[in-house]
């Protein structure tokens, strides 16, 4: 979270040190992993479910039923946003900013105001100051109380994610995550995209900040978590999941609602485990192919007319007293 968020009702902790380690993705890890991106995505929490709906071009007010299904007095509404890869180049998309700005004016149109977005990661694609400047005040025109991020990948490369914390990690701990509550529901921010060999990585560190931070929380209280990398297996094969997320996700059994929110494999993808749904974003930037249906993860070139139609943003509501959220996935199209 940034300095220049509002921080009122549920901003996370002060900036209690950040100890720093020099475990920054490699440029041979960012080839590698060239094709890891993500979407935006509006989410609704209500009646104790998580509803999620594909708006299509025809659908003009999607993000109505999110909207519906948290209306009323306590209602939380918020947005995920995801891999806006802002300074990519190439056929994949010739214009990331244009589609991200589209993103932000659907955002803007939903029929309400969102109380948060979070930008779930691989906000730039070259994590240059230039980039993350961009997309900083390109988010600024969000018609939101609160921006939060987690970062990507391609927001670390060659300085440990430096850069994106003197940008956007005002009052997170260690590596950038943190937590913050706001009408009944604790959110967990976690960052898994440092340690990168073939998966996504948390490490004990983070998993101990985890341990603590629900440690006093009942277990009625509904848990929304939010990372880069899926935390459970999509697809290890293309890295398309958390190596120690089990560690995580045993810590979250005891709750009655959890809900993992991801980007990084630029397309919907849902997965229910018990207690806990999984919920992957689609992106702004542009596809990526469905698992192991590609040699690897590369940007898919599709034909100009159908680009917007697989890019979108996601919102998501939550009346209190409910145990889900209530979900709404629209298209760009």
């Amino acid at each position: 979270m940034t300095d220049y968020y509002d921080s009122h009702d549920g901003a996370p902790a002060d900036d209690a040190g950040r100890p720093h380690t020099e475990h920054g993705m490699t440029r041979r890890q960012l080839l590698r992993h060239a094709g890891w991106f993500g979407g935006a995505v509006v989410l609704t929490v209500a009646s104790g479910e998580v509803i999620s709906h594909i708006a299509d071009s025809r659908d003009t007010h999607a993000g109505t039923a999110a909207g519906a299904a948290a209306a009323g007095s306590g209602a939380l509404r918020f947005v995920q946003v995801s891999d806006s890869h802002i300074g990519f180049q190439g056929p994949a998309n010739m214009d990331v900013a244009g589609s991200f700005t589209e993103a932000i004016n659907q955002v803007n149109s939903l029929g309400f105001r969102p109380d948060f977005v979070m930008h779930s990661g691989d906000l730039t694609h070259l994590s240059t100051t230039g980039q993350f400047d961009q997309v900083k005040q390109m988010m600024a025109g969000m018609k939101t109380d609160r921006v939060f991020t987690v970062p990507g990948e391609h927001d670390s490369i060659g300085d440990a994610g430096r850069a994106y914390r003197r940008t956007f990690g005002m009052g997170t701990l260690g590596d950038g995550w943190y937590s913050f509550d706001t009408h009944g529901v604790h959110f967990i921010a976690l960052v898994n995209t440092l340690s990168l060999e073939k998966l996504g990585h948390l490490g004990n560190d983070q998993i101990d900040f985890v341990r603590k931070d629900v440690a006093g929380l009942s277990s009625d209280t509904p848990i929304v978590v939010f990372s880069h990398i899926p935390l459970f297996a999509m697809y290890p094969q293309w890295g398309w999941s958390t190596d120690d997320a089990l560690k995580v996700i045993a810590l979250l059994r005891r709750f009655s609602s959890v809900t993992c929110l991801n980007g990084h494999v630029h397309q919907l993808f849902t997965k229910t485990e018990g207690n806990i749904t999984f919920h992957s974003a689609t992106t702004t930037a542009y596809p990526l192919p469905k698992p192991g249906r590609a040699p690897a993860p590369t940007p898919q070139v599709v034909p100009a007319r159908q680009l917007k139609g697989a890019l979108g943003i996601r919102s998501v509501g939550y009346r209190q007293g409910d145990r889900e959220l209530a979900i709404t996935d629209q298209r760009l199209a």
